[in-house]
């Protein structure tokens, strides 16, 4: 009987997940995010591997943020390294602005062009090849920052991207698993110097907070900040499903804006009580309420005195007999 070499255990398990991320989507194109490092370089290699036998055809999306010297250079690499993988490799030249800092502009800029792409090939969905590891520092992040609840959602497994599907196959995958993976492929990945430059926050916590974290509570921290983030998006989805069940019976229209019933806000636990205030001001107005704005608002039924007026983000909210009104500003 013919000996066939056993397959290496991280290519096997970065496979395995693209082939589930895959399993529910329409044939057509998909697209990689490519950045030439070690986590995209395996997730284009799983996917160059999966998605044919699905009958999809494969285009890898570079982004040149130009914020680096020789960055073209590490784009064509990156893409010379999709071209041998059969993709249809392309580079996508961008401008960062300034808006929310150096980090968040890269993203805006590096997400547009992505979906850019995608239009342009009408692609069935964009892959991302974000880790286990990137979902344990971004929930730590907005547990810095203090983002409450949503902080601990992290990142999705599936979400949208401008309509189109956006897929990060490797979540539960930690980053030890595609540099495995890409060794055990022949595949040699970039190593961005800003993974390392200890300006960014998030190199911070990569670098100094999560090695103190799993010194002094033991191994297993990115993993359980991970399964905490899945958790709590399985308590989002549920109270999101529960505020549209209750929205339409409390909520009705009024001048410039809309007014929502005081003993239906009253009889809900604090907790739905605050995500339909947040709900209602966020769908009328476009707004989003900080916590303690949240909470003014909530005083308005359990703890009316007279107060006048709150002026909101894009709106003020007042107490009018059973009513609480929204009105635009």
């Amino acid at each position: 009987m013919e000996h066939r070499p056993s397959l290496d255990p991280a290519t096997a398990q970065t496979r395995s997940a693209v082939r589930q991320a895959l399993a529910e989507i329409r044939p057509g194109a998909v697209v990689v995010a490519l950045s030439g490092g070690a986590d995209s370089l395996a997730l284009a290699a799983a996917t160059a591997f999966e998605a044919p036998k699905r009958g999809m055809t494969l285009i890898s999306a570079t982004i040149d943020h130009a914020l680096q010297a020789g960055s073209a250079e590490v784009a064509e690499t990156a893409a010379r390294q999709a071209e041998e993988l059969g993709f249809d490799a392309r580079i996508e030249r961008v401008e960062v602005g300034a808006d929310g800092g150096p980090e968040a502009a890269a993203r805006t800029a590096r997400y547009t062009a992505l979906a850019r792409v995608a239009g342009e090939v009408d692609a069935a969905a964009v892959l991302v090849a974000h880790t286990l590891d990137d979902q344990a520092e971004t929930v730590l992040l907005g547990l810095a920052r203090g983002s409450g609840a949503g902080s601990l959602q992290g990142m999705a497994a599936a979400s949208t991207l401008q309509g189109i599907l956006l897929l990060r196959p490797f979540l539960a995958l930690g980053r030890v698993t595609t540099r495995a993976a890409c060794a055990a492929q022949g595949l040699e990945p970039w190593d961005d110097p800003q993974n390392t430059d200890p300006s960014y926050a998030r190199v911070r916590v990569r670098e100094r907070v999560l090695p103190v974290l799993e010194a002094e509570l033991g191994p297993g921290i990115a993993e359980a900040l991970a399964r905490t983030a899945e958790q709590a998006r399985e308590d989002a989805a549920a109270f999101a499903a529960m505020v549209d069940e209750t929205i339409e019976d409390i909520v009705e229209p009024a001048e410039a804006g809309i007014s929502v019933s005081v003993p239906a806000l009253a009889a809900n636990p604090a907790a739905l009580r605050h995500r339909i205030i947040r709900h209602v001001v966020a769908s009328e107005f476009g707004q989003s309420l900080t916590r303690a704005q949240t909470l003014e608002v909530a005083r308005l039924v359990t703890d009316w005195a007279g107060q006048g007026p709150l002026d909101l983000p894009g709106c003020t909210a007042r107490r009018v007999g059973a009513r609480i009104v929204f009105t635009a500003r």
